[in-house]
């Protein structure tokens, strides 16, 4: 099965299950506290659908909570009403614990918190971590999470694939600073890329193979030749085809993407696309086709279409984005899917040089 589909079928299949690695979700932080050392500090941050026995979000954020300055970290995890899931996911410290009833346990959600007002010692780490469990089963839609979500600062994680729209406007409603993983077609989404176009949210540090990949529980089949088993047993499947999405500032969304003349494009590209056939508008917008990147020719101040990964190498500071191509229903934002003698090319996002 192509890497592309994996997401696809998880989603179609409702298979959530999908955990981020722990390099991956520290190369991506790092990197918003590289451009701004103290965008953690004084802050409360919420993980939702997360559990410290399966997720590294807490596992991470607790062992940077004095590194970061963070005032305060919140973790909640969903339960399953299926026994056989909730008897897999019961951790040896929760099954030890006087808090553990078993009957009460098959529908309530935990919850994780590190907060620097209740300890005073001074290093707060992941072994300072408390837990209880939640009144509901942790659903990021129940009144209950919405009340935390609406305490926090920032909001971390990796949301139910299926249910990613509905997180997002869960998430955004809120107006909160957040960084969550998405699929790579989440940008052509009405509600997601209106407001990429407008500057209010944008792609993170990285996508595709970028993130490295996203451990999968045991009974998940393994497809395609980057799927595999680690030396700690965790299968480990990577699909190339997601991406961060937030609205937090990081260095990498203000470096300017370097350039050729139209005329050194046709001469040099290593694109022979480009280099054999210049560049052709499209039959259906008026448009040039720039099928690659690295071919946007710097001189050309007329309309573009490039590719959606294009967003990865964005700078609002040297392009303004005016629309997508990636549908047969036109919208405010979307002109249809475009075409070129005929046929019917790839998505595009249609792009000016300021």
């Amino acid at each position: 099965m192509p890497n592309r589909e994996v997401m696809v079928k998880a989603k179609a299949s409702k298979n959530d299950e999908f955990y981020t690695l722990f390099s991956d979700i520290q190369k991506e932080v790092n990197a918003y506290v590289e451009y701004n050392p103290d965008v953690f500090r004084g802050k409360t941050i919420l993980l939702p659908c997360d559990d410290p026995e399966w997720s590294n979000f807490t596992k991470f954020f607790a062992q940077n909570f004095n590194r970061y300055g963070i005032k305060k970290l919140i973790s909640t995890s969903y339960a399953s009403n299926s026994k056989k899931v909730k008897f897999e996911q019961l951790s040896l410290f929760e099954m030890n614990s006087p808090k553990y009833d078993e009957k009460k346990t098959k529908s309530h959600g935990k919850i994780f918190t590190l907060d620097r007002d209740k300890n005073k010692s001074g290093k707060i780490d992941i072994d300072d971590l408390e837990w209880d469990y939640l009144d509901g089963d942790g659903d990021f839609r129940s009144k209950e999470v919405i009340k935390l979500r609406d305490e926090a600062d920032i909001i971390i994680t990796n949301p139910p694939f299926s249910l990613f729209r509905e997180f997002f406007s869960w998430i955004y409603e809120s107006r909160k600073k957040f960084l969550i993983i998405g699929n790579i077609n989440c940008i052509s989404y009405q509600e997601i890329f209106s407001k990429i176009k407008n500057n209010e949210i944008w792609l993170g540090n990285g996508m595709g193979r970028w993130i490295s990949g996203f451990i999968v529980p045991k009974e998940y089949n393994l497809y395609g030749t980057e799927a595999k088993i680690d030396s700690d047993g965790n299968r480990i499947v990577a699909t190339n085809s997601c991406l961060w999405l937030t609205n937090i500032e990081h260095g990498k969304r203000h470096q300017p993407l370097q350039l050729m003349t139209m005329e050194d494009n046709i001469k040099y590209s290593k694109h022979k696309q480009v280099r054999e056939n210049g560049y052709v508008k499209y039959d259906n917008f008026d448009a040039i086709e720039v099928p690659f990147s690295d071919a946007i020719p710097s001189d050309y101040k007329g309309i573009m279409g490039v590719p959606i990964t294009f967003l990865d190498k964005f700078n609002p500071d040297q392009f303004q984005i005016l629309g997508i191509m990636s549908t047969t229903k036109v919208t405010e934002d979307n002109f249809g899917y475009p075409y070129i003698n005929g046929k019917k090319v790839y998505a595009r996002i249609l792009i000016r040089k300021k």
